[in-house]
């Protein structure tokens, strides 16, 4: 009976044992569970939210500009890689024309049998004839020295060309890389903006201004009048700049465009002034050094204002403390307060 008994004790106990540790595992998991609940952090308010997307908008629009100075070099050097592979084109043709030419003269000696000009005399029926012919030869040889050594030099350039196209590749690959990288920035930042935004309901998001009210609000902004302080525009370019912005209240935001139904806050200044026929740079931090430094107690309408410390966002004075700008993928282009945003300089490019 003892050893009957001994393995119904152990499978007893070890049933209480199991029971416990159940108890105890359903309790921890009860506590973990209620302590869940007490310590989660709490859901962010529609102001918290409204401060993260504005400071990611802010960082997308940093790595924006980044991305348009990346382009407008990789633009740059595609054009420049172009103009090299024509140039070197142009040359070979060159080069080849001119090796065809010696090849004829070079062909035209060997069946000659190339003998000596003293025997070829002898054996000439006409001697004065063959003189006659021979002074002749004498200055094709010299004139195809010549050829030969202009076909030396345009095989120089080519090479130079080639060599500089290879330098010029190598660069235009760095600059797609570099875009890449800035293009991922910016659509993963934006990507960040756009999962905030999500956990506020319509109403709050209406009210933190992601846009969804903005464009209606603002739609018949191009059929208002301009400030009377235009007229107060330093040039008729300036005029005509701040003009072409006014048209553009309602156009939506989209990062690296220039327009003319889309644009980023310096694709507007440069397509704004480029309808007035001066040609801006394409990046904010270039903008700024395009014209006239003015302080802020100087602006007049037309003027660039710059804003951030790293001279990230710019937008165009119109008058009365106000400019147009485009915002950011929240909302359309639009009339704002100069100091919605730190101000960082202003410039007079006319």
């Amino acid at each position: 009976m003892g050893t009957h008994r001994r393995p119904r004790q152990r499978a007893t106990g070890g049933g209480r044992a199991r029971t416990a540790v159940t108890i105890t595992l359903a309790g921890a998991a009860t506590a973990t569970g209620l302590g869940g609940t007490v310590h989660a952090d709490p859901q962010p308010t529609a102001a918290q939210v409204k401060a993260t997307v504005d400071k990611l908008y802010q960082e997308a629009e940093v790595a924006t500009e980044k991305y348009n100075g990346a382009k407008e070099k990789a633009d740059a050097a595609e054009r420049r890689l172009e103009d090299l592979r024509d140039e070197a084109a142009r040359k070979e043709d060159r080069l080849n024309s001119t090796r065809e030419a010696l090849g004829s003269v070079a062909a035209a000696q060997y069946r000659s049998g190339g003998l000596d000009p003293a025997v070829q005399l002898v054996l000439s029926s006409d001697p004065d004839r063959y003189l006659d012919g021979a002074a002749f030869a004498e200055r094709a040889g010299t004139r195809q020295k010549a050829a030969v050594g202009r076909v030396r030099k345009e095989l120089r350039d080519v090479e130079q060309l080639r060599g500089a196209a290879r330098v010029e590749v190598a660069s235009l690959k760095s600059r797609r890389a570099e875009l890449q990288r800035h293009r991922e920035t910016v659509t993963g930042k934006l990507e960040a903006a756009r999962r905030q935004l999500s956990r506020l309901t319509a109403e709050e998001r209406a009210r933190v201004g992601d846009g969804t009210g903005a464009r209606a609000s603002r739609a018949a902004g191009p059929r208002e009048g301009l400030p009377a302080s235009s007229a107060q525009a330093p040039h008729s370019r300036a005029a005509a700049a701040v003009a072409y912005a006014h048209q553009k209240l309602g156009s939506p935001y989209v990062w690296g465009a220039t327009g003319p139904n889309a644009f980023d806050c310096s694709g507007l200044t440069q397509a704004a002034y480029r309808a007035a026929g001066v040609s801006l740079p394409r990046t904010t931090y270039a903008q700024i050094d395009a014209g006239r430094r003015v302080g802020r107690s100087e602006l007049l309408p037309g003027d660039l204002v710059f804003f951030y410390s790293g001279i990230s966002h710019v937008g165009i004075y119109i008058g009365d403390g106000k400019m147009i700008h485009a915002p950011n993928p929240s909302a359309p282009v639009r009339v704002a307060p100069v100091d919605e945003m730190p101000f960082a300089g202003a410039a007079r490019v006319v």
